[in-house]
């Protein structure tokens, strides 16, 4: 199988390579099926799409929807980075999955608004499933509610045009959505449980995803979760489009 491209965001060793073995593991791949480049790290390499099954784009401590003036040299050079592959990744409509950093960054490419008035501290909402995304085969075998694990400062205010939503929660009204036939963004994070969430709520526990204060509450919430169907997004991103 041709491998797949985990393009990560992450500067801090600990969480992106949890990220990176969460995507592993719940897309049921090897370490020769996914490459991961870090853009934080250094520039984009040149990625010839027809070298891979799909792209992923992970989570980010990155905002982009912070004027632009607040912005390091390195978020602008990654969110240009992103916009100039997004521009040949769309056209050709390949297969791409952004979880919770790529809902802005494919959203944003789509001409969506993306601000603050959506924002959900860390937690577990529970999700529900349109008629639309019943339909979708990335939802296949997934029920028309679940939990699944959150924590963002922006979110989409609406869809772009053309495009389909496949789950929202009450707090959030576009929790997973669609642009043509393969390319996908969730709000939500498909690759976390509940171990991965409280090393990211300990790891981020300054960054303002939940209240100074809060954390010992935030991870007594998250424990109690039950998330435990999310993962189905990447096992069927993974089983629709590996091709050898």
């Amino acid at each position: 199988m041709r491998p797949f491209l985990l393009l990560a965001t992450r500067p801090e060793d600990a969480a992106a390579d949890s990220e990176y073995e969460a995507f592993l593991r719940y897309g049921g791949l090897a370490e020769r099926d996914l490459v991961r480049v870090r853009l934080e790290s250094g520039p984009m390499p040149p990625v010839a799409l027809a070298d891979y099954s799909g792209i992923f784009v992970g989570g980010s401590p990155y905002t982009g929807s912070i004027p632009v003036e607040h912005k390091s040299d390195t978020q602008r050079r990654v969110e240009a980075e992103l916009a100039g592959l997004l521009d040949v990744v769309v056209a050709e409509d390949f297969p791409f999955l952004g979880a919770c950093y790529g809902v802005g960054t494919l959203g944003r490419h789509q001409g969506a608004a993306i601000d603050g008035t959506y924002a959900e501290t860390i937690g577990a909402p529970w999700i529900e499933v349109t008629d639309d995304g019943a339909a979708d085969p990335l939802l296949a075998g997934m029920p028309r509610r679940f939990q699944a694990f959150v924590g963002h400062k922006e979110a989409m205010t609406s869809l772009p045009e053309g495009a389909v939503l496949l789950a929202a929660s009450a707090a959030c009204p576009v929790q997973m959505f669609r642009v043509k036939q393969n390319l996908y963004g969730t709000q939500f994070h498909p690759e976390l449980d509940v171990a991965g969430l409280l090393e990211r709520v300990r790891i981020y526990r300054d960054a303002g995803y939940f209240p100074p204060g809060e954390q010992e509450a935030v991870e007594r919430a998250c424990r109690d979760a039950r998330v435990d169907t999310p993962f189905l997004v990447l096992r069927n991103f993974v089983a629709r489009y590996g091709r050898d």
